[in-house]
Order: C-alpha cells, then sequence, then structure tokens
C-alpha cells in the first residue's frame, strides 16, 4: 500500500479538504459515519491511501509573518509530530499532499512553514501542493499580493509539485460550464476535489496504464522549480436529463481547452513543457493514444519541440460516481508565468509605498526578505520566458554542426 498524508491548512485549505473528503469518500463507497456502503470490492482495495490527516487548529489574522514566524512556529512542532505519527505508520509512504491559500495569514505562512520542515524531514518523499492564488477580479483580502508573493519561494524551493488554482478561473468554470449565476464556494470547492481525486487515482484504484506522485513528478518537471502546474477536469457541463456521455475525443477537446484551466492563465500564450493527463472509466488506450497524437500533431506550435515524448497518460478502469468516464488534467506550460507576472504588479504597486509593511516587520520580518522574495518570483518569470522562447534544432543542422566539427578536428593532420 503506497500511502499519502493529506494535510489540509487554513480556512480555505480546510473547506477545500472537507469537499475532498467527501468527493474520494463517496468514490470508496464510505458514507459520512465512516461505515462502508461500497458496491464492489474495488472500493476498499485500496483504502489506506487514503482516511489519516494531521490537524490543528489557529488562525493568523490574514499576515503571513504571523502564520510563518510567530503564532504559526508555535503551532508547526504539534503538527509535524502528527505528521511523523501518521507517517511512521505508513507501509509505503508515497508522500505528502497539502492543501492551503496562498492569500490567507495560515495558509499561506503556516502552510509554507510546515511545507519547508516536512521536506527537511523527508526529503526522499514526494511533496504535491493544491494552491489557491489571489485573482485579479476576485478578492478577500487587501494584503493578499504580499501574503502569495512571500509564499512562491517556498514553494519553487520544497515541493515537488505546485497544482495552481483561482477563484476567478474557477467563478468562471461555474458560471460558463456549470451554468450556475450565483456560484458558491461549495461549488468551487467540488471542482478542485474532482481534480484532486482524479491526481491520485491511479494510486487508489487499478487500471491499465498506471501512475503514481512519483511517476508524475519526474515525468512533468523538467527543470527543479518549473513545477507550478494548470490542471483542469473533464467533463464539465451543467447537471440535468441533457447530459449526455462524451467520447474520448471529446473529452480530450475539453481538457485541452484553455478556457476549462482552472488557473487564470491562457496556455495559448505559451507552451507546453509537458503534459500528463489521466482518463477513467472503460476505454480503449488505443483510442485515448491516438486522440492525444492528434491533438499534438493539430496544435504542435503549442508544446516545445526539444523534449520528445512529453505527454504522460495514466488509463484507470474505475469512473467518478455519477459519470460514464471522466479525465484529469495536468499542463506545465509556460503560461503560468501570467499568474506571477500580476501578482508581481500588485505587489509592486503596494510595496512600492510600504503600504501595510508594518504589520510584517512587527512580527519580526526584515525589508530584505520582501525584496528577495520579489527577486526570486521575478527570476522564475524569465526562467519559464526562457524555456518558452527555446527551439530545438532542426536535424540537418544538427547534422551540419556534427559534420563541421569533425572536420575541423582533423585540420591539425593536414593533408597527405
Amino acid at each position: 500500500m503506497r500511502e499519502i498524508v493529506h494535510l489540509q491548512i487554513g480556512q480555505c485549505g480546510n473547506q477545500i479538504g472537507a469537499k475532498f473528503w467527501e468527493v474520494i469518500g463517496d468514490e470508496h463507497g464510505i458514507d459520512y459515519t465512516g461505515r462502508d456502503r461500497g458496491a464492489s470490492a474495488l472500493q476498499l482495495e485500496r483504502i489506506g491511501v487514503y482516511y489519516n490527516e494531521a490537524y490543528g487548529t489557529s488562525g493568523a489574522g490574514n499576515n503571513w509573518a504571523k502564520g510563518h514566524y510567530t503564532e504559526g512556529a508555535e503551532l508547526a512542532e504539534g503538527v509535524l509530530e502528527a505528521v511523523r505519527r501518521e507517517s511512521e505508520g505508513c507501509d509505503c509512504l508515497q508522500g505528502f499532499q497539502l492543501v492551503h491559500s496562498l492569500g490567507g495569514g495560515t495558509g499561506a505562512g503556516l502552510g509554507t512553514l510546515l511545507l519547508a520542515r516536512v521536506r527537511d524531514e523527508f526529503p526522499d518523499r514526494i511533496l504535491s501542493c493544491f494552491s489557491v492564488l489571489p485573482s485579479p477580479q476576485v478578492s478577500d483580502t487587501v494584503v493578499e499580493p504580499y501574503n502569495a508573493l512571500l509564499s512562491v519561494r517556498p514553494l519553487a524551493a520544497a515541493a515537488d509539485a505546485c497544482f495552481c488554482l483561482d477563484n476567478e478561473a474557477l467563478h468562471g468554470l461555474c458560471r460558463r460550464a456549470l451554468r450556475l449565476a450565483a456560484p458558491r464556494y461549495g461549488d468551487l470547492n467540488r471542482l478542485v476535489s474532482l481534480t484532486m481525486s482524479g491526481v491520485t487515482t491511479s494510486l487508489r484504484f487499478p487500471g491499465q496504464l498506471n501512475a503514481d506522485l512519483r511517476k508524475l513528478a519526474v515525468n512533468m518537471v523538467p527543470f527543479p522549480r518549473l513545477h507550478f502546474f494548470a490542471p483542469a477536469f473533464a467533463p464539465l457541463a451543467a447537471p440535468g436529463p441533457q447530459q449526455r456521455a462524451l467520447s474520448v475525443a471529446e473529452l480530450t477537446q475539453q481538457m485541452f481547452d484553455g478556457r476549462n484551466a482552472m488557473a487564470a492563465c491562457d496556455p495559448r500564450r505559451g507552451r507546453y513543457l509537458t503534459v500528463a493527463c489521466v482518463f477513467r472509466g472503460r476505454l480503449s488506450t488505443q483510442e485515448v493514444e491516438r486522440q492525444l497524437l492528434a491533438v499534438q500533431s493539430r496544435h504542435s506550435e503549442r508544446f516545445v519541440d526539444w523534449i520528445p515524448h512529453n505527454v504522460k497518460v495514466a488509463v484507470c478502469d474505475v469512473p467518478p460516481r455519477g459519470l460514464d468516464m471522466a479525465a484529469t488534467f495536468i499542463g506545465n506550460s509556460t503560461a503560468i508565468q501570467e499568474l506571477f507576472t500580476r501578482l508581481l504588479e500588485r505587489f509592486s504597486a503596494m510595496f512600492r509605498r510600504r503600504a501595510f509593511v508594518h504589520w510584517y516587520t512587527s512580527e519580526g520580518m526584515d525589508l530584505a526578505e520582501f525584496e528577495e522574495a520579489e527577486s526570486q518570483v521575478r527570476d522564475l518569470v524569465s526562467e519559464y520566458q526562457q524555456f518558452q522562447e527555446a527551439r530545438g534544432l532542426p536535424e540537418e543542422d544538427q547534422g551540419g554542426e556534427e559534420a563541421e566539427v569533425g572536420a575541423e578536428e582533423q585540420e591539425p593532420g593536414g593533408a597527405p
């Protein structure tokens, strides 16, 4: 059994986490009292992957420094002790899954502190984060840009995979695809939970082509810091009698449609470094591979040409409840830099005038930490841009260069 220790930090993280437990509980046939109500032995076969979590209560008042340095630091050891206890009880610990928001004080400050501490104690385990970033139009807190920007550096350094989500993109999906005039946070959280469930499907159910957290990280992260993903889920449609089962071709089209991304960035303005697709249901792996090859051929300009075979596929036989088939999409696109660029603009507008900074310095932070965080996020944006512009050499050019080198190597000997 390959277990995952799940942590949910802050108000947003706990709300998403509660919906996540509801979704996977339903998939495994476990009701809200913990009783087995399932109809298949497969539902209980790998039930031990989840169903343990680290737990604690407090709040950091929307202040990253309070969550990371003062009040959060006091709580961290208690949470870590629970993490150690759960980890020691695992047969084969796969890794850790952290759910949090980057806009608040607890999710951002305490969340990144725990991330760094878990990385130190478990350096060979996989760390995945589902991180809700501040969005341009949907904002709850004035100091969100500070909290989020200060969180990006530890996420880049300690996490193996970071699934980026934001409320604006989720609101858009609910209104456009699900036809909800006034989406509630429960509706948004369910979308996130379906994606989280899809990512770990191969650990929890048997399938034809399997992928676990480690395989996902190895195939999705070509460079250490470029592990920020834009996820999507298909099918997305308003519930009702008119709902019909989609074909593999339609599922694939929905997955690669930028409007269905759960992060507010347009993949058409970037290039995919890598992609992972997790299909669920009784479907043909040959048809899946054929449709994915068709997408890559049709939109070859959206994929970097110097990483061959950069689409990872997993197929699980067990679909989500209520669906015949579904798919989870994970895109490592250079377009994700749009999120960080917007964040930098909002951060700079306030930090230039040192607005609200005193709340952070009063918790022991130094101004240099803000400046260093800003610099590192700018470096991250530059790194994404560098690889977006990179082009592979044509085969004839590579052959020409080799021939030229070979000729130069023969020159010193001279002609007989």
